[in-house]
């Protein structure tokens, strides 16, 4: 007999997903595959990145060392790691140097100086050499070292502003890269270029020779080159046709071929380094590839020579995968899984269909039952357009309310991203308490298409707060939230979306929660770091022309619009959103008596990594919410 539940208030809820809980949540970044079938992973314990090995004899896994924290910081980061050759090399995050280790046991030793950023490493087939994109005084370019680190790295590609996802031919004699300017991002318009590596007469360290543009364009996104095992193909993501799509390029008689052609995602935004979406089987063959429709991620394998595809039964409902590496007996598939309800896990999937959990990201104490599930819905915006997002109804198995409950409606970053069907803590911690959660995917969002994503050229502001408030708007209308008791959260691009609702539609959210959101688009454009420099330039337009239009767009020139409680939330070295953009808002609202709580933190950037600093914040918007939405 099913016990029986607990009436209470929405919002009130006692919850098993506490503070202290999500604050010890572990964070997986990237898992690689050595040739003798050695696996490592990267995984962030609070402020520390640490390595893990898992030896092809299956014993325990173990911390590569203690000494290190393992972390790219060129930009977002990524690209932190490679293996090979029973070496790691790796990134430190202090000096960002270049390390390398053998992965059976010993010391690391540095292989580059420690001048400038560096993200990306990659070895060659023949071990001598490592390719890396480094970044020193806004002068970025393809680097190499040799493997042991006895010479003085030098420059290999130069000449763009910025470049991605080095990757060597398997005869060591081609390297692959990414490379794009100013004022795209790498979403926008990147180029995939080709050179041929010589000797060169002058220096110790090889050369390019012969460089070729194979795809791409000022308004075509490429993403992820790979060559083939074989040597045949270079194979890349483009989104030429609308769509983030595989495609190979035959090296030989230079021929493009298309491999998928479903209205789903392929690739993803490059915020970062070292991303990947697909993987060569070792006998080239097979490609192993994630998909993503509306959010949902699924695996799928293709026949090369009949282009037959075929989906990957993962075992579990994981609704999100990321960074697929492929072992290199070519049975075996490792990536990081989610859903819904699963948090984080490395996982090792077998060609028999049996899948080994290698690591968990959080101690799954709690039965699936306490989890929401997210489930893809899409609502017509304000002009007619079609919306969309994921929504979660309230979850607690001990719990029931009356009525409807309260909204939190939760805004992505970016704000070039999208909010999928993973392990989000936050939402769970909100639904286990008895609130409603929206995640919109505005127009502008990735996951839906070149053109939805266009949508937010010159509208950012305007399509991102409208269809927000039209999507609780939606909710209500079909009697699931209720109107009076709905609040707006977000971070980054998405606090500016938080403080623009707030002041162009007063009174309809009952608080917000902006976390080191942008206030002022002119400092922001000033400020900023070299890789969103000229961002804003296809967002809202390029200065001085568009001042009026960065004018309207900076909520600080209209914060005493600003009505309801807000909560925010600031790191105090965040070097994308400096600190000062949250203090002219709270002293706005503390010059004029609205509510608000106001939190800086000490040591954290952009986004919080700390321990104690994750927990506090849930314990701070979890007060804050009682009396400022709940009890009021």
């Amino acid at each position: 007999m099913a016990e029986k539940k607990i009436r209470r208030q929405y919002g009130l809820w006692a919850s098993p997903i506490n503070p202290v809980s999500l604050s010890r949540e572990l964070t997986f970044t990237d898992v690689v595959w050595d040739q003798d079938g050695t696996l490592v992973w990267s995984e962030r314990h609070s402020d520390r990145n640490v390595l893990v090995v898992q030896s092809p004899d299956n014993q325990a896994p173990r911390n590569l060392n203690d000494l290190y924290s393992v972390r790219a910081r060129l930009s977002y980061g990524g690209g932190d790691f490679t293996v090979g050759n029973g070496q790691v090399f790796f990134i430190e995050a202090d000096s960002s140097r270049l390390y390398k280790q053998p992965l059976k046991g010993g010391y690391a030793h540095p292989v580059t100086p420690a001048f400038g950023h560096m993200a990306a490493p990659v070895l060659s087939p023949d071990g001598r050499w490592l390719l890396f994109v480094h970044s020193y005084e806004d002068q970025d370019c393809v680097g190499v070292v040799d493997a042991d680190g006895q010479h003085w790295p030098g420059r290999l590609v130069s000449g763009d502003d910025f470049y991605m996802q080095p990757t060597w031919h398997p005869t060591g004699e081609r390297i692959a890269w990414i490379a794009w300017n100013h004022p795209n991002m790498p979403w926008d318009g990147t180029y995939l270029r080709l050179g041929t590596v010589v000797k060169s007469s002058s220096s110790r360290l090889p050369a390019i020779a012969d460089t070729t543009t194979v795809a791409g364009g000022e308004n075509i996104s490429i993403f992820q080159p790979e060559f083939s095992p074989d040597g045949r193909y270079l194979a890349y993501v483009s989104d030429e046709a609308g769509w983030w799509h595989i495609y190979l390029y035959d090296l030989d008689s230079g021929e493009h071929r298309q491999l998928t052609d479903e209205d789903a995602e392929h690739g993803v935004p490059a915020w970062q380094q070292g991303q990947r979406t697909y993987a060569f089987n070792p006998i080239s063959q097979n490609l192993y590839f994630i998909r993503n429709q509306k959010g949902f991620a699924s695996l799928w394998r293709m026949d090369l020579e009949t282009g037959q595809q075929r989906q990957i039964s993962l075992g579990e409902e994981y609704t999100w995968l990321e960074q697929i590496a492929v072992a290199p007996d070519g049975r075996r598939i490792s990536l990081i899984a989610s859903s819904g309800c699963i948090p984080k896990r490395v996982v090792v999937f077998e060609e028999s269909g049996e899948a080994k959990i290698l690591r968990r990201s959080m101690a799954e104490a709690l039965p699936l039952s306490d989890y929401a599930l997210p489930q893809a819905i899409s609502w017509e915006g304000m002009d007619g357009g079609v919306v969309y997002g994921l929504f979660y109804a309230p979850q607690n198995t001990k719990f029931e309310g009356d009525g409807s409950p309260p909204l939190v409606v939760l805004i992505h970053g970016g704000p070039t991203s999208q909010r999928t069907a993973t392990f989000y803590p936050e939402v769970q911690f909100f639904t286990s308490r008895g609130y409603a959660v929206l995640q919109v995917n505005y127009r502008g969002s990735t996951g839906y298409g070149r053109t939805y994503w266009d949508m937010l050229r010159g509208n950012w502001g305007i399509y991102d707060v409208q269809d927000s408030v039209s999507g609780a708007r939606y909710l209500v209308e079909q009697g699931l939230v209720k109107k009076k008791l709905m609040v707006i959260m977000g971070g980054s691009s998405g606090g500016f979306t938080v403080l623009k609702a707030l002041e162009d539609y007063p009174g309809f959210f009952k608080a917000g929660i902006n976390l080191y959101g942008i206030s002022n688009q002119f400092s922001f454009l000033l400020d900023t770091h070299k890789f969103e420099a000229h961002y804003s330039d296809s967002l809202l337009g390029i200065l001085p022309e568009a001042a009026d239009i960065y004018r309207q767009r900076s909520p600080i020139n209209f914060i005493d619009k600003i009505q309801d409680p807000l909560a925010i939330f600031q790191g105090e070295i965040d070097r994308v959103v400096p600190r000062i953009q949250s203090d002219e808002v709270a002293d706005s609202l503390k010059r004029r008596g609205i509510p608000f709580i106001y939190h800086v933190y000490e040591g954290e950037g952009h986004g919080f990594r700390k321990s104690e600093t994750i927990e506090h914040y849930y314990q701070a918007i979890d007060s804050f919410l009682k009396q400022n939405v709940i009890l009021t």
